[in-house]
């Protein structure tokens, strides 16, 4: 008798698995999306998996997605491409020094219902398995932060989020609404090192001077995208027209039970809870943030 056909969890089921064989860790199929997604993140610091959802399925995606929207913690905030407190004493052109606003809100994870898709993907074993084999390392937890594991990011019109690096080495999300116009991804791959902050490339962008440097994506909803967020600085700029841009973000640890800080889940969605008083941090490095 022929072998059954793997059985697909309710949780997995927008995905498109003939492209993205999520369910059969080891096939063909599986191999060869991984093997992918591996080469583009070493060669260019991000990896795009188009139509990782079905297009069947994206308009219930936008609709959850819109749904959650009004829940955003909305806060216009003067920062740099670090999150960090002002400090006097460096530089003056020190690019923690450039002011930056940023005006994308937050919907943190206990604010979006668990049977909207992006809730059932995001702890879905075999989903996080083939993230872990994607970006090379052998399994990757859910955050034990009740905020920060799951949210989705809303970039209104007239509104951007700024240059800035990512807490995770990888980040990891899904458009789930593209807007009208604008809210391009542009990011600089490896610009900076677990070893190096290379301040003086990062201020050069700042200015204005990025140059070639500077690589743009225009996604479309439903597709997935793995990026070196950690190293590689990266905005979406301005958004223009009333279709706001929703991406789900997932966070993923190397380790078990990690947890923000108070400082920067207050700053993203306006409370902490009680975890966030003794946070397990995911920091990787001794670098700025």
């Amino acid at each position: 008798m022929p072998p059954s056909a793997p059985v697909v969890p309710q949780s997995l089921e927008p995905v498109d698995l003939d492209r993205y064989p999520v369910h059969e860790p080891g096939s063909r199929g599986w191999d060869a999306a991984v093997r992918s997604a591996r080469e583009r993140l070493a060669a260019g610091g991000c990896a795009v998996l188009p139509g990782f959802v079905r297009a069947s399925w994206l308009d219930r995606l936008r609709r959850e997605g819109e749904s959650v929207a009004p829940l955003a913690h909305h806060e216009t905030e003067v920062v740099n491409v670090y999150n960090t407190d002002p400090d006097p004493d460096l530089p003056a052109d020190h690019p923690a020094r450039v002011p930056l606003e940023r005006g994308n809100a937050f919907v943190a994870r206990d604010r979006i219902p668990h049977d909207q898709l992006v809730h059932r993907l995001y702890p879905d074993p075999g989903f996080r398995a083939f993230l872990a084999a994607c970006v090379g390392v052998p399994e990757l937890h859910e955050l034990g932060d009740p905020f920060a594991g799951l949210c989705l990011n809303v970039v209104a019109d007239g509104r951007s989020h700024p240059w800035h690096f990512d807490t995770n080495e990888i980040a990891i999300s899904l458009l789930t609404r593209a807007p009208e116009a604008g809210g391009t991804f542009e990011y600089c791959p490896d610009i900076r090192s677990a070893d190096a902050e290379n301040t003086g490339d990062v201020a050069a962008v700042l200015a204005g001077d990025g140059g070639a440097r500077i690589r743009r994506l225009d996604l479309c909803a439903g597709d997935l995208q793995l990026f070196r967020g950690r190293y590689s600085l990266h905005r979406v700029t301005e958004v223009r027209g009333a279709t706001a841009r929703h991406t789900a973000i997932f966070s993923y640890s190397a380790r078990p039970g990690v947890v923000g800080s108070a400082v920067r889940t207050r700053q993203l969605f306006g409370r902490t809870a009680q975890v966030h008083r003794s946070p397990r941090d995911v920091r990787v490095d001794g670098l700025m943030d």
